[in-house]
């Protein structure tokens, strides 16, 4: 699925996403947002670090991850680099807890 796809599923499900990338290894450290956010790995892969929730959650291209507002997080990309797509919603949108979906969302 391409990078389009996935923008349209977005799309669909009412998302209006902006695209970032970085290289490989890069890091980001550990903070949180007043917002709700929903990411895609349209491209590669990045491990999510959720301290608060005592797990790692890997991000593969076509993937989905749910961050509730607050949600304490840092990230690391993976050997072949990641594009993602992000998009925010007002805090309380999403589930309480962090979700991980696979493809099949």
């Amino acid at each position: 699925m391409t990078a389009r796809d996935l923008e349209a599923r977005l799309v669909a499900q009412g998302l209006h996403a902006s695209k970032w990338g970085n290289g490989p290894g890069d890091s980001y450290a550990q903070h949180s947002h007043d917002f709700d956010k929903v990411l895609v790995a349209a491209s590669g892969s990045i491990t999510f670090h959720l301290p608060e929730h005592d797990r790692d959650v890997l991000l593969d291209a076509g993937e989905r991850l749910e961050l509730p507002a607050g949600t304490l997080h840092g990230a690391t990309v993976g050997s072949g680099g990641v594009t993602c797509l992000e998009a925010h919603l007002p805090a309380g949108t999403l589930a309480a807890a962090p979700r991980h979906v696979g493809r099949e969302w």
